[in-house]
């Protein structure tokens, strides 16, 4: 039986239509894995900005160490809230952790485990979060002490409050870069509280007997 002019032209009408909805259905996959793609690119960018930004910001922080100019006694103020803050940190994440007293004997051993240690960083970021602080503060403050720790001296808490009255109003003054100011300001902070000088006076009574 011969098709009539109306089914044939019908059926290649379904034909055409089928073969347009696939080649949809392939642009369509496409554009899936297009818009994947698109979107690990732009979390890739996204994240490496973030990594410059940080970089930027660390590298702006040590050129400031390096171009500012405390006086002999500025130095030596934030030096000690630096020293206390630094103490304070790592006894929050020993308490933590007291299992690993003895292979944490330091913040530094602390900064270098974290990355390879579940456990280590867990809680290190944990104290972070309660004390309100960034990764960067944290790493400002070392770099402040590393690169004075060789000058400066340390001043006990009633010698700090012969030479200034208000810390915080010279660190806003004296300190231009702001990760530094703000990590010096949010030192202080810590040891006003009274917990950090607590840490740091009974570590230093300890290592005296």
């Amino acid at each position: 039986m011969k098709m009539s002019r109306e089914a044939v032209s019908l059926c290649a009408l379904n034909k055409t239509l089928n073969r347009v909805e696939n080649k949809l259905q392939c642009i369509q996959a496409q554009f899936i894995v297009l818009d994947s793609s698109m979107q690990k690119l732009s979390e890739k960018l996204e994240f490496q900005s973030t990594t410059l930004g940080n970089q930027k910001d660390q590298n702006e922080m040590w050129a400031s160490l390096l171009e500012d100019r405390f006086t002999s006694v500025e130095a030596n103020l934030f030096y000690s809230y630096v020293c206390e803050t630094i103490h304070y940190l790592h006894s929050q994440v020993l308490e933590k952790l007291p299992d690993l007293v003895g292979a944490l004997p330091t913040l530094s051993s602390i900064l270098r485990k974290k990355g390879k240690n579940q456990r280590i960083r867990t809680a290190w970021e944990s104290v972070l979060e309660r004390l309100g602080l960034q990764e960067g503060n944290v790493k400002a403050l070392c770099a402040f002490f590393t690169l004075y720790s060789y000058d400066a001296c340390y001043y006990p808490v009633n010698q700090r409050q012969n030479y200034s009255t208000d810390i915080s109003s010279v660190i806003t003054k004296v300190v231009k870069n702001q990760l530094l100011q703000h990590s010096l300001l949010s030192a202080v902070r810590m040891v006003e509280d009274g917990k950090a000088w607590g840490v740091f006076q009974n570590q230093k009574a300890l290592s005296k007997k």
